[in-house]
């Protein structure tokens, strides 16, 4: 349960990530000071689920196995937004750059996880 639980605390916080570091590229007329505020203020409700995700999961994954999950969640969640959000072509290249970050997450999943709690 905390394995899946990680996951949605970590998509939902890359979901915040996301349009904390990139959203203000459709609004590139406002003051940069304005943005790095709004920024944070995003970035805080980021904060609020990324700490707890990577504290249940520190229980059922090593953290090595957090941070390629949550690299995947961020490829993931940054490939939407950016067809949907930034109005970006997906290209090719982007589809095989993925794919060899998937074969990260089975190299590092390759001994299973790794229960602490």
């Amino acid at each position: 349960m905390h394995g899946l639980l990680t996951i949605v605390f970590l998509i939902i916080s890359n979901i915040f990530m996301t349009f904390a570091w990139y959203g203000h590229l459709r609004f590139k007329s406002t003051p940069i000071l304005e943005v790095i505020l709004i920024s944070w203020l995003i970035a805080f409700f980021e904060y609020c689920f990324q700490v707890p995700a990577n504290r249940m999961g520190s229980y059922q994954f090593s953290a090595a196995q957090l941070k390629v999950i949550q690299e995947v969640v961020t490829l993931l969640v940054f490939s939407a937004f950016s067809v949907l959000y930034l109005k970006e072509p997906f290209k090719w290249n982007y589809l095989l750059a993925f794919a060899f970050i998937v074969g990260a997450v089975v190299a590092v999943f390759a001994g299973g996880c790794t229960n602490k709690g």
